[in-house]
């Protein structure tokens, strides 16, 4: 028989100051919860009874959850499937043995274990006869009336060592709206703009502008954006106002990076023929031209704003009448990716390592990111 997988949550908002003490429910521990929600998902649609029930034992955060293919859900449907029916009744749930999920995928990351609200996959594997018509009941019903029964929420406060404010289900399409309405707040919507597409037409290609005006686009499962330095060229204004525009391009780089990565998409920078790209850990950077031997040595230089450190290494070389000529710019986008970010871009130019903290942000005579036109020592 052909089955629709239904996507839901069970969303915990913790009271302030309350951790989950685990992430994950085991096996016995799964089994009594399924219970529980198969009873309150009942009660509010009887259809349900219809459909396969699958809960995952863990907690994750949303940025775990919505990732293309939304792959914890797809775990959790591909373990259900291979479960027989005659197994057990019409609800299934996977908990830890000895400390270890089924699957890694369901293992959630301990780096999103602090926000206000847990996550708890469920899945409903429906005949596709009646899956659009229990999909659009469930949209209904959760909407209005999906607190989870005080059974469910006082066990899960038992299980989980935490209080709650709130214990409801929501399904997919309410999560994504409510994440939607999240980012809006905080001034990210052109970011999720590229998640949206990405989860829900990741076939189609996407642009849009950052709040700063950086080109953004999503295309073949990864995004790209502008760099900074080639976003500066193309802007006006004074030098002091310049500078200060181009540290915030690099903050907006820095949230839209931490953001993808914890979404699990890849973010690269977007250039034209002129630009190559290198992608490490934590850094990006963009290589403008080759070392030219009628010119000095190539030499990294750090520039620097106030609140951010370092927000940009550049390598260049010094030339005629001290002249800067500049080979690459490189961003570290956590404070730890600096190290290898200096280490990879010294290779790459055969320089030395040393880095020549500039204080400031340099500008070029074009009000460009540039290096100093006279030697340092």
């Amino acid at each position: 028989m052909s089955q629709q997988a239904l996507h839901v949550v069970l969303a915990l908002e913790l009271s302030p100051g309350e951790h989950a003490q685990h992430l994950t429910l085991s096996r016995d521990e799964a089994a009594e919860l399924v219970a529980l929600v198969a009873d309150d998902l009942h009660a509010l649609v009887p259809e349900v009874a219809q459909a396969r029930l699958t809960l995952g034992g863990a907690v994750f955060d949303a940025v775990e959850l919505l990732r293309p293919g939304f792959p914890v859900w797809a775990t959790l449907d591909e373990l259900a499937r291979r479960v027989p029916r005659s197994a057990l009744e019409n609800v299934v749930a996977f908990g830890h043995h000895e400390g270890r999920m089924p699957a890694q995928l369901l293992e959630p990351d301990p780096a999103y274990a602090d926000g206000p609200m847990r996550l708890l996959p469920l899945s409903l594997l429906a005949p596709e006869e009646m899956a659009e018509a229990l999909s659009e009941r469930l949209e209904v019903e959760l909407v209005g009336r999906g607190e989870a029964g005080a059974r469910t929420a006082d066990w899960l406060m038992r299980a989980l060592g935490v209080r709650l404010e709130h214990a409801r289900y929501l399904s997919r399409n309410d999560l994504l709206a409510l994440t939607c309405v999240q980012y809006e707040h905080v001034n990210l919507a052109p970011l999720w703009q590229l998640l949206e597409a990405a989860m829900l037409t990741p076939y189609r290609p996407e642009t849009t502008l950052s709040a700063r005006g950086l080109a953004l686009r999503y295309a073949d499962g990864k995004a790209w954006m502008q760099s900074p330095a080639q976003w500066l060229a193309a802007q006006d204004g004074a030098t002091a106002e310049r500078g200060h525009a181009f540290a915030g391009a690099v903050f907006e780089l820095r949230q839209y990076a931490a953001l993808l990565q914890a979404h699990g998409l890849p973010l690269h920078f977007d250039g034209g023929s002129a630009i190559a790209t290198e992608y490490g850990s934590g850094w990006l950077a963009e290589i403008v031209a080759q070392a030219d031997p009628a010119y000095d040595a190539p030499t990294l230089f750090a520039h620097e704003a106030a609140g951010l450190g370092v927000v940009a290494v550049t390598v260049a070389q010094r030339g005629a009448a001290g002249r800067a000529r500049v080979l690459a710019h490189g961003y570290p986008l956590q404070s730890a990716a600096l190290g290898p970010l200096v280490t990879t871009l010294a290779d790459r130019f055969n320089a030395t390592s040393d880095v020549h903290a500039l204080g400031k942000i340099q500008l070029d005579e074009d009000g460009s990111l540039g290096a100093p036109a006279v030697a340092l020592h």
